[in-house]
């Protein structure tokens, strides 16, 4: 299909506001690396929640759910739905130590944390492996969703898909750093969640779906409603259900849902205000990202069902579309060729805005790593503030080129995101107990991180080789966390602490509770130091009630949304209502605290 010219205008005007933004800004944003990549950390909450909610509204994230529900049901989200749990420990029990910290970005946390070499070739190496390996990954899945929208929609070819769409978004970040991404951010959200609802609430009411009493009762989708999975089918429940929730959340480190929390969002941490503003930005995020941002998809998702039945149906219907990219992920950017024009314009620009908010997010985050724990600390530490922004900016645009360039190999957002989810298998505890144990050490991670991989290689490419039969996806899970815990325990107790020194330095910037650290504290008290008191808010006991009755919350702020989505309104406000309740109550303990 083709844009009119109002379409067209429309997209343009929201790429011109966006490189306005990172122009008007960039003067500021260059004069520091603390400004280019933390914004002075003078950011308030709702600033920082809304761009973390931008970010993770990428512009695969529509094509992802919409391909779980086609095969799944909207049960099948429970496989992201349960890294809620994370998120909310990272609200009331990590946001606070990371601000505390007054690292520059969360792998800095390394050398404070643990001694020796074994601590500063942890946080180079990481600096490469999450900065430029893993944030690839994730950009190059976003930009996978970009070319099949840009395909079906627009009819380009995947490079010029790439060319359009990368083109501004690199001149802002590079020109704005952090301060310029917020900003946008917090435009692009606007734009974003307008045109994914308006889109939803069209399409239902397209003929060929009927309205939405004709979408609930669609012999196609009435099988797809159930919040919960069939709890008769034992191998749906135990994969989308049991294991992300008993299993995957604490254990698996993914990006944005980091136990302990970590990448962009311990970076939006760092540069908040202070440590309320840290708790409160999080807490948005996790309310807005998991409780109200996914019905639109859902409900498009389920209407592509009455539409495009099969895949067989969506090859025949998008004939252009290249073979390998015919997958169930493309049944988002698909329903939005019945879109009309002007609203057409409205609602790809909504999903230029997704993806430029999570592109600009991961260049931002990436560059950091590049530059404050890889050029800085082992090329040139004696680099000006005006050097680190400059390669900032220029790792900026080749972390842009090379995603790219991975884009072009990838089929579909599953795909990334499974293989990202294996390579972090197993890692997840370590992330939690660093701040609570002081045994854990360099080696932990080290170990932990390379099991990981070697394990989640050979579930990838050795069962031919070995003449294995493949395992269920949660079965390699569970296999992945238990190998790799058990030898990352193992290596922890047979390899030596970090430093006395090292550890009571982290004791007393950080203050961590809990017995975990009761040797050091002893320590410092046998020499004499008085020790600042934690408070009551401060106690592991209170913060993980908050993590219960938050959890609980969002969970029901979610279902209360889609009950009432579903007609069963009196349901509906109910679990609202509970969850007004719950947020209430746990923000109101930590304005107090």
């Amino acid at each position: 299909m083709s844009l009119s010219s109002l379409d067209w205008i429309i997209i343009a005007a929201f790429y011109a506001v966006s490189f306005l933004i990172g122009l008007i800004v960039s003067k500021r944003a260059g004069s520091s690396s603390s400004e280019y990549f933390l914004s002075g950390r003078s950011m308030p909450w709702w600033l920082l929640g809304v761009s973390m909610v931008a970010t993770t509204f990428a512009i695969d994230t529509p094509n992802l759910v919409a391909g779980i529900v086609r095969q799944n049901g909207v049960a099948g989200n429970w496989v992201w739905w349960a890294f809620l749990l994370t998120g909310m420990l990272t609200v009331f029990v990590y946001a606070r130590l990371w601000r505390r910290s007054k690292v520059t970005t969360d792998l800095e946390f390394y050398e404070l944390r643990y001694s020796g070499k074994s601590a500063a070739f942890l946080r180079g190496f990481r600096a490469l492996y999450l900065g430029v390996f893993f944030n690839v990954m994730i950009m190059a899945n976003v930009c996978l969703a970009a070319i099949k929208l840009g395909g079906v929609v627009l009819g380009f070819s995947p490079l010029e898909t790439l060319l359009v769409a990368s083109l501004i978004t690199v001149v802002y970040s590079s020109l704005g750093g952090l301060r310029g991404v917020l900003i946008t951010d917090f435009v692009q959200f606007g734009f974003a969640m307008i045109g994914s609802i308006w889109a939803a609430s069209l399409i239902v009411n397209r003929p060929e779906v009927g309205g939405l009493d004709a979408l609930l009762t669609h012999p196609n989708v009435v099988g797809k409603l159930n919040l919960l999975p069939d709890f008769s089918d034992t191998t749906m429940l135990v994969s989308v259900f049991i294991v992300p929730l008993a299993v995957q959340w604490w254990s698996v480190w993914y990006p944005g849902s980091e136990p302990g929390g970590g990448g962009y969002v311990a970076q939006r941490m760092l540069s908040a205000k202070n440590e309320k503003h840290a708790i409160g930005a999080t807490f948005f995020f996790n309310l807005a990202h998991y409780g109200l941002r996914p019905w639109p998809w859902i409900v498009i998702g389920l209407a592509s069902l009455i539409v495009y039945p099969d895949l067989n149906s969506l090859r025949v219907a998008f004939p252009a579309v290249e073979e390998s990219f015919i997958q169930d992920d493309l049944s988002y950017p698909a329903m939005l060729a019945f879109l009309p024009v002007g609203v057409l314009g409205l609602v790809i620009a909504s999903l230029v805005a997704a993806f430029m908010s999570t592109i600009s997010t991961h260049l931002n985050w990436g560059s950091s790593y590049v530059v404050n724990d890889f050029y800085k600390r082992f090329i040139k530490p004696e680099a000006s503030e005006k050097e680190q922004v400059l390669v900032g900016r220029v790792s900026t645009v080749l972390l842009m080129v090379v995603a790219g360039t991975v884009a072009l190999f990838l089929e579909s957002a599953m795909q990334s995101f499974n293989i990202l989810l294996s390579i972090g298998a197993g890692t997840g505890l370590i992330f939690i107990l660093r701040w609570f144990w002081w045994r854990i050490n360099a080696a932990t991670e080290i170990s932990g991180m390379i099991v990981s991989f070697v394990v989640a290689i050979f579930f990838e490419f050795g069962y031919e080789k070995f003449g294995f039969e493949p395992l269920a996806g949660h079965i390699q899970l569970i296999a992945s966390v238990g190998v790799t815990t058990v030898i990352w325990l193992v290596v922890t107790l047979a390899t030596p602490a970090s430093s006395t020194e090292t550890l009571e330095s982290f004791y007393r910037t950080i203050r961590p509770v809990g017995p975990g650290w009761e040797t050091i504290r002893k320590g410092l008290i046998a020499k004499g130091e008085t020790l600042e008191e934690h408070s009551k808010a401060e106690s592991l006991t209170q913060g993980i009630a908050n993590f219960l009755i938050g959890s609980f919350s969002v969970y029901f702020f979610l279902f209360g949304v889609g009950y009432v989505i579903y007609g069963n309104v009196g349901i509906g406000v109910g679990l609202l209502a509970l969850s007004t309740l719950g947020v209430f109550f746990v923000l109101r303990r930590v304005v107090k605290s």
